[in-house]
């Protein structure tokens, strides 16, 4: 492991955060010397953040915890394009409204892990709409366009795979590496922010950001990436059977969250500790000295800090109790609309996860291992309405013996 000056490399080194810096030496130094700024930029594209998004906003906090300034940048503007990275496929376009509601629930989930206010290292939150949405073509192609080469964009992972994989690549999406390339260039004018993070699908966007900024204020930025985690399964970070993990207790609440971090594998209890919590590199490395039985200890300690740095001792404390009880199970929300107008069993069983599609969700149902409140569903082409659900205002639904879902309404 490289020895650097700086406290901020030197965490994020040690809790294994750094996949990919693009100047080692220059940011370290910067790191050591002054106040560094760095920023993530988050699109608006759900009304909630979720696990998958914490490893970028943890590399914020320990950038806070060092003495840096975390930004936080969210996509107002570049939402209404759509990040191609590490998707097959187009995203859906948002309605502006929708993006706007998005962008003012989301805001919530970094409060739990920055200190925000006006001090010099405070946090403070921007909207890249500032700028996006007063560009005119014509003239944003003249004096920044240029600076752009097709050929080495064609390079970058985000664009090579789809095409790769014979995947349409809209000119709208191909259009967002430039638009958050000029976020950096923006940010660094505004705010003197001379490092962005993210995630290693990203790097080929964060490139073009330093490099437009060289040439138009003959100034070095600086690029560091985290690895793309997926658990020892090969699943990626944040997605259960259930759905996404997210961040809001209203969408996920504190046990379920709990009880997440709890279910991990032997083989990602380590490592999850040191990127998720704030537990101490000695503590981690005695927790996780033990194998097998001995190793739930250490699953406890994951679930409990990561919870209480999110929802706070209290609800950690809860979760842990009701887990002890054997009250968790996987939840998922429904909107009330879907039952009154009824839900076919199969769709049910679907989006719950307890089927991997339709024909699956039959399969279950004809062979009699689905259950709807621990009563038998017989009728494959049978529909959930709210006359289902039970006196807590839920249904639980079930795939043989040992799988449970229960499902909420929004």
């Amino acid at each position: 492991m490289a020895r650097y000056k700086s406290q901020f490399l030197r965490t994020l080194a040690a809790r294994g955060f750094v996949h990919q810096l693009s100047d080692a030496a220059g940011l370290d130094a910067l790191a050591a010397r002054e106040t560094l700024v760095g920023y993530i930029g988050f699109d608006c594209t759900a009304q909630s953040l979720h696990v998958g998004n914490l490893l970028s906003i943890m590399m914020l906090h320990h950038l806070q915890q060092s003495g840096g300034k975390p930004l936080i940048v969210l996509g107002g503007g570049t939402s209404r394009i759509g990040d191609p990275s590490g998707r097959d496929d187009a995203r859906r376009l948002l309605a502006p409204a929708q993006i706007a509601a998005n962008k003012r629930a989301i805001r919530k989930n970094f409060t739990p892990f920055l200190r925000f206010g006006a001090g010099k290292t405070d946090a403070i939150i921007v909207d890249n709409a500032q700028w996006l949405n007063k560009i005119k073509w014509v003239d944003f192609l003249r004096d920044y366009g240029r600076h752009f080469s097709v050929n080495r964009m064609l390079g970058f992972d985000s664009v090579r795979l789809r095409l790769q994989r014979d995947q349409n690549l809209s000119f709208l999406e191909f259009n967002y590496m430039i638009a958050q390339a000029y976020d950096f260039l923006e940010l660094y004018r505004r705010y003197g922010c001379r490092l962005q993070l993210g995630g290693s699908d990203q790097w080929g966007n964060i490139v073009n950001g330093i490099e437009l900024t060289r040439r138009l204020e003959r100034k070095e930025l600086y690029a560091l990436t985290c690895p793309l985690l997926t658990n020892a399964a090969g699943d990626k970070m944040g997605k259960t059977a259930a759905g996404a993990v997210w961040l809001d207790a209203k969408l996920c609440p504190p046990v379920t969250y709990w009880q997440f971090w709890r279910d991990c594998a032997d083989a990602d209890v380590a490592r999850f500790l040191r990127l998720y919590t704030r537990l101490p590199l000695e503590e981690i490395t005695a927790l996780t000295a033990q194998k097998g039985e001995a190793l739930n200890q250490a699953k406890r300690a994951l679930a409990n800090a990561a919870t209480r740095l999110l929802h706070g001792e209290k609800a950690a404390a809860a979760a842990e109790s009701a887990a002890a009880q054997g009250l968790t199970r996987p939840q998922i929300f429904l909107a009330r609309t879907q039952l009154q107008k009824g839900m076919g069993y199969q769709a049910l069983f679907k989006q719950a996860g307890l089927a991997a599609s339709h024909s699956e969700a039959r399969r279950l149902i004809v062979g009699g291992g689905a259950r709807l409140n621990d009563k038998p569903v017989r009728d494959p082409n049978g529909t959930a309405r709210l006359t289902d659900m039970r006196a807590d205002g839920s249904l639980k639904l079930s795939a043989g013996k040992k799988r449970h879902v229960i499902v909420k309404l929004r």
